[in-house]
């Protein structure tokens, strides 16, 4: 008879399954899906201090304003808000300074040449933690006209009716079924 694994204390060993560590949301950009064309999304790293993690584990971040600027040849990110830590002390963090992006030298390189097209720009659509570190969804974009926009509306607003039609019948049928049988 074969032995199961053991730990050192004699006790079964616990089963490890290989599953990716799960995206924890912190703040997400939705206006900017709103304004801009997403060409390409890429994920990176964020360079934190401790008392900004600390706010962040709090949920509170604001990424609205927010974008990208690559200046030699390194990505940093402006203007999103992370409040000021509640029990930091004197080594508190400023809420809207800017913050250095971890990106690959050929990612960088390439951000760099598309952003510098007129109408790309690059804007935070999201952030997150993933395996303990904290993590942002940053995106090539190329803004919407006022039309595009309300375009989109018209077709989020068509879908979502025709949703709603789908459902009604469904519901209607499924009555009508249970009246035949009862």
């Amino acid at each position: 008879m074969a032995k199961g694994l053991v730990n050192v204390q004699g006790k079964p060993a616990k089963k490890t399954t290989d599953k990716a560590p799960e995206r924890k949301l912190i703040a997400q950009n939705k206006k900017a899906r709103h304004d801009y064309h997403i060409i390409d999304t890429y994920e990176c790293g964020v360079v934190l201090m401790g008392t900004e993690v600390k706010s962040l584990r709090m949920g509170r971040a604001s990424l609205v304003d927010g974008f990208v600027q690559i200046d030699n040849h390194e990505a940093w990110l402006h203007n999103i808000h992370v409040p000021e830590y509640m029990q930091g002390s004197w080594t508190n963090h400023s809420a809207k300074r800017k913050r250095k992006l971890l990106l690959h030298r050929a990612e960088i390189d390439k951000l760099e040449s598309k952003a510098s097209e007129t109408g790309h720009t690059i804007v935070p659509l999201a952030l997150y933690f993933l395996g303990g570190r904290v993590k942002c969804e940053i995106a090539l974009a190329k803004g919407k006209k006022e039309y595009d926009k309300r375009q989109t509306l018209r077709e989020k607003q068509d879908t979502r009716e025709t949703n709603r039609a789908v459902a009604a019948a469904k519901r209607k049928q499924r009555a009508a079924q249970a009246a035949e049988r009862g």
